[in-house]
């Protein structure tokens, strides 16, 4: 019954808004199958050969790794950019883009993915923010320029076994030092920001434009709250999606038990039903 009652909202929300803002954690990507490295146990299933070094996801997902050991960060980074090229974006983010498309203001997206998935669902790239950077793209190591370029030109070869890279690290092509993903990791002093932060310029104007805005929050957990944090300050009509942590202040919007597609599916058929 509550959520029923937290559908029928969401789509009245959804139906009167003139802007969708979608904001999205690593549950977003679990119905395309992506793993959302939830506890220490999830991340090792993902990886395993990281249990045999014990290390976390805070462990290697740590700038510090690429002096230490660069071809294990660049195995458990070359892997995820690897699967994410393959990763077919789920049938969610369809229904999303036909929301946006009857909106006079379209859609954002603010996200904490590093996977590009909205983008190759369709989402036009320049309404979206990556508050977390992107994997798609490089930077140096040692941040000598506050430019960033395209991993397209990057093809990892990664040993499943060892999680180690196999082929040739990339390089920054301004100083010839090794090249990282251009994405903020744990205590990360070195992240490049400049993409982002024209990102949120956008975002912030793209906003000022929205008269009534709707906010669509799935799968953005508690561990890091960027997403969540964010989304509150966008009430007081926001949905918020997820399977376990999604209660929200009535005052703020309304909380849905369930998974991005499925809860994504039953909104979507609620319009069906009574369009």
């Amino acid at each position: 019954m509550e959520n029923e009652i937290a559908i029928r909202q969401a789509a009245a929300w959804i139906r009167d808004a003139d802007g969708l803002l979608i904001t999205a954690g690593a549950g977003m990507g679990v119905d395309s199958g992506l793993p959302d490295f939830r506890g220490t146990e999830g991340f090792w299933r993902a990886y395993p050969a990281l249990r045999h070094h014990g290390f976390s996801f805070e462990d290697i997902a740590n700038p510090a790794g690429f002096a230490s050991n660069p071809r294990l960060s660049w195995g458990f980074y070359g892997h995820r950019l690897a699967l994410y090229r393959a990763t077919v974006p789920h049938a969610g983010f369809d229904i999303l883009l036909r929301w946006a498309s009857a909106m006079k203001h379209g859609a954002f997206v603010f996200t904490s993915n590093v996977d590009g998935q909205f983008q190759k669902a369709g989402f036009d790239a320049e309404r979206i923010m990556e508050c977390h950077g992107t994997i798609h793209r490089l930077q140096c190591v040692k941040a000598c320029t506050d430019e960033t370029w395209s991993a397209d030109g990057f093809s990892p070869v990664v040993n499943e076994t060892t999680c180690l890279l196999e082929n040739e690290m990339p390089r920054c092509p301004h100083c010839n030092a090794l090249a990282r993903p251009n994405i903020l990791m744990f205590e990360d002093w070195g992240w490049v920001e400049k993409y982002a932060n024209r990102q949120e310029r956008r975002l912030a104007t793209w906003l000022d434009s929205v008269q009534r805005l709707v906010v669509v929050e799935m799968g953005a957990g508690r561990t890091v709250s960027t997403v969540r944090r964010f989304t509150e300050r966008h009430g007081p009509r926001v949905v918020r999606i997820n399977p376990r942590d999604y209660s929200i202040p009535s005052s703020i919007g309304a909380g849905i038990s369930g998974g991005a597609l499925d809860t994504l599916q039953l909104l979507d058929n609620f319009f069906s039903a009574n369009s």
